[in-house]
């Protein structure tokens, strides 16, 4: 007998990249302004810590300091 066919579990789809300004901190993820805002619970990212650039550990959105 055949095994059943599996399939990915993981998505496809690539992470968002989102630029943020120093105007934008503290930057959390979704930002209130996103349509998606109760995707999943807020979390604070340490962009500027970060050297500028910080993945959302739920989603993996990218944000990046422009500024």
């Amino acid at each position: 007998m055949a095994e059943p066919a599996r399939t990915a579990t993981a998505s496809s789809k690539a992470p968002q990249r989102h630029e943020v300004r120093r105007a934008d901190l503290p930057l959390s993820c979704p930002l209130p302004s996103m349509a998606v805002w109760d995707e999943h619970p807020r979390v604070y990212l340490s962009i500027v810590e970060d050297g500028g650039e910080s993945q959302c550990p739920y989603c993996g959105a990218i944000y990046v300091l422009i500024d």
